[in-house]
């Protein structure tokens, strides 16, 4: 609903010309006086009366003082373009008239009540700033990690349209394909990373897959990727990789891993929603069975559903171990993660345990500062609570006493609050992989007029209050000085080989150490350096850059509820 603040009678007279007239009749009225006493002869009349005094100044919105917060509640949802309507979900928008002034201002003082780190922003002006965006990212703290790294590494947003669509699994225009950057920049380098199942890049024609993990793309509908610098190039490689709607034609010319040959194959594009559990196997072995899952992201609502399907099938194969794959998991909703450390530890481990205790700001006190309830810890939940399976619905465990996780710099968020939380109720994570990315903090994702901002709210600590991992986790026989140690194996990507391969360098360490302790030596596995990716919040591209996508929510801790 848009609220106007210009107001008049239901009569439809507008009392602002009226008030108007009437003035400009009673300043007539008083110069003619002077003039009818000075016709008639008199004398001694009196002064004029003083003017008038002037109108009090039309305020153009809120002011700033440094150091003073209003709250944020004065400025929400006053927006310079109100929308209306319903969103995707069917909810009413809440904006009303107002102005990107407003709109500054409540990012300032929203910051300031619940950012994780609100006294190492700098207070600037908001009327500084002519871009509410622009504004954001000056929202956030300077300061650096241990190693060096941004403390703050997550402050981003997105329009609140995507982050609907994301959160509800819109299947999207693609191929099933991940795409892993090793360069942007001529000359470029992209291979595929995954594909979804039952898609067409996991389609096999003439008995060869469309596309395996490993493949290097060298063009698309004839434009050179690796090193096709022209605009109209940019344009055709853009299109083809990432195709706007469902039904698009596009040829790629294609390298298979290990080989010196190329070969052509034309995809047909299509609406595909990502499956969150991408593959399971069951991997037999001398001394028992030894479940696999390669679990992609916490989100969508799908994940609750996918996950604990998946933990079913191996409670009922009977595993002895269970090995995770979360290489590529950035994360997601925090409650699937809580579910997740259940299922693998079961009741007997974490009853009355804490999963995670989110911390706040200092000045929050034992108060969620962004629902307003206090702050209470995160169990680990045994039942479904309604984003994809029934509330209620009993949840199956393992009861294993060790987990194995498969991990690169980007296993994230919600994936290390599940090693975080399995730490503190003492199962032991061997980690297999490389340091992860090191982000013990969340969010709660908050729209304000169409955009929906992402700032570190919390810090989240587990069972033994620790959560101290800024840094990553680290496999123990690791160089790396920084991070948190656990028992495990420093093993780069391998992209030689399809996930799941019991010979992919990962999982056959992982396999290995399950059965000696020991780690292979670095040069056993001899894998590619690990990728670089792109983000959603990319703003613009430039004329040498492709525009590689991700997905937000499945990159981060999201603290939504059904």
């Amino acid at each position: 609903m848009i609220v106007s603040n210009d107001i008049k009678l239901s009569s439809g007279v507008d009392m602002k010309n009226s008030r108007a007239s009437a003035s400009a009749a009673m300043f007539v009225a008083v110069l003619a006086l002077p003039l009818m006493a000075a016709c008639s002869g008199g004398g001694g009349g009196s002064s004029p009366p003083p003017p008038p005094p002037p109108p009090p100044p039309v305020s153009s919105g809120p002011t700033w003082t440094s150091g003073v917060f209003e709250a944020a509640s004065q400025f929400k949802d006053q927006c310079a373009a109100p929308r209306s309507g319903v969103d995707s979900e069917g909810t009413p928008f809440p904006d009303m008239a107002g102005s990107l002034l407003e709109e500054n201002h409540w990012l300032r003082s929203w910051t300031n009540e619940t950012y994780l780190w609100n006294t190492e922003v700098p207070d600037q002006n908001p009327a500084s700033f002519s871009d509410r965006l622009t504004y954001f990212a000056q929202l956030r703290t300077g300061a650096t990690t241990a190693s060096g790294e941004d403390k703050d590494d997550f402050h981003f947003s997105q329009p609140t349209a995507e982050y609907l669509e994301q959160r509800n699994s819109t299947p999207k225009s693609g191929y099933g394909v991940s795409f892993a950057v090793f360069s942007n920049a001529i000359p470029r380098d992209y291979r595929v990373q995954y594909t979804e199942p039952n898609s067409p890049a996991s389609t096999v024609v003439s008995g060869q897959v469309n596309l395996a993990r490993g493949t290097r793309i060298l063009e698309v509908d004839g434009a050179d990727l690796v090193n096709g610098n022209s605009q109209a190039a940019i344009d055709t490689l853009n299109n083809g990789l990432f195709p706007a709607t469902a039904g698009e034609v596009h040829t790629f010319l294609v390298q298979d891993v290990g080989s010196a040959s190329t070969r052509s194959i034309t995809m047909t594009s299509a609406d595909i929603a990502p499956q969150p559990v991408n593959r399971t196997s069951i991997i037999n072995t001398g001394t028992g069975d030894v479940g696999y899952i390669l679990f992609n992201t916490f989100s969508p609502f799908s994940s609750e559903q996918d996950i604990a399907n998946a933990i079913t099938s191996m409670k009922s194969a009977g595993i002895n171990d269970l090995i995770v794959d979360l290489r590529y998991n950035g994360g997601g909703l925090l409650t699937v993660a809580s579910q997740l450390g259940y299922m693998i530890a079961g009741p007997a481990q974490t009853n009355g345990k804490t999963f995670e205790l989110l911390q706040f700001n200092a000045a929050a006190g034992n108060v969620n500062p962004v629902t307003g309830a206090v702050n209470q810890p995160i169990s680990f939940t045994n039942i479904g609570v309604g984003f994809s399976l029934a509330n209620g619905t009993p949840l199956d465990s393992l009861d294993l006493p060790r987990v194995f996780i498969l991990s690169t710099p980007r296993t994230c968020s919600a994936s290390e609050a599940v090693i975080n939380g399995l730490s503190g109720v003492d199962v032991e994570v061997v980690l297999i992989g490389s340091t992860t990315c090191g982000k013990p903090y969340g969010f709660y994702p908050t729209d304000n007029c169409g955009e929906t901002f992402y700032s570190i709210q919390f810090q989240g600590v587990n069972d033994k209050s620790f959560g101290d991992y800024a840094d990553g986790f680290v496999p123990n026989n690791s160089s790396f000085s920084f991070g948190v140690k656990l028992n495990g194996c420093a093993v780069g990507d391998d992209y030689s080989r399809e996930l799941g391969d019991t010979n992919e360098a990962l999982l056959a360490a992982a396999l290995n150490y399950r059965a000696t302790g020991t780690c292979p030596a670095p040069s056993a596995t001899k894998p590619m350096a690990d990728a670089s990716y792109g983000t959603s919040n990319k703003t613009s591209v430039a004329t040498t850059d492709l525009n590689p996508i991700e997905d937000v929510l499945a990159n981060n801790r999201d603290m939504r509820t059904p």
